[in-house]
């Protein structure tokens, strides 16, 4: 069953398993905002075992580009098209969100974002390859990214 992300009123429904479900359930607000925002799209979320091809397109490409395979258990995943950028999250009990930004031009931004929630240790898979900078926000806390491009063709 599909979920409308709430940025009003932030809900964990989805995310109770995790640990720091208040701090993930509150990045999941900060990224429907955002969409709402800048494009007008509302933010809405499935679980992952509803979403098994958006899970798997993403850990595809983790797998093909860095060598990557993230241990924690996909929560919920979504995939939208907006102003040419195709997009895809998946979100982790461990605190993790993962996003697919594909440009559908192929002169476009391809990239991966990776974004901790307020709380959780950087994934042990993560931490010795990439930085992650901070970021206030006044749903989520403290919120710690990093990025790659993408370089293959997907």
């Amino acid at each position: 069953m599909s979920y409308v992300v709430d940025f009003v009123d932030v809900s964990t429904e989805g995310l109770e398993s995790s640990p720091v479900a208040e701090a993930l359930a509150g990045l999941r607000a900060n990224e429907a905002r955002y969409y709402k925002n800048k494009y007008d799209h509302v933010l809405t979320v499935e679980p992952a075992a509803d979403a098994s091809e958006i899970v798997e397109y993403v850990h595809r490409i983790l797998a093909e580009e860095r060598d990557l395979t993230i241990e924690s258990r996909p929560l919920e995943a979504t995939a939208f098209e907006v102003d040419g950028l195709r997009m895809a999250y998946v979100f982790y009990e461990s605190g993790l969100s993962i996003n697919v930004m594909y440009a559908i031009d192929p002169a476009g931004k391809r990239a991966v974002g990776f974004k901790l929630s307020d709380g959780m240790e950087v994934p042990e898979e993560l931490a010795s390859r990439f930085k992650f900078a901070r970021q206030k926000s006044k749903l989520a806390g403290t919120i710690r990214g990093s990025y790659f491009v993408i370089k293959g063709e997907y």
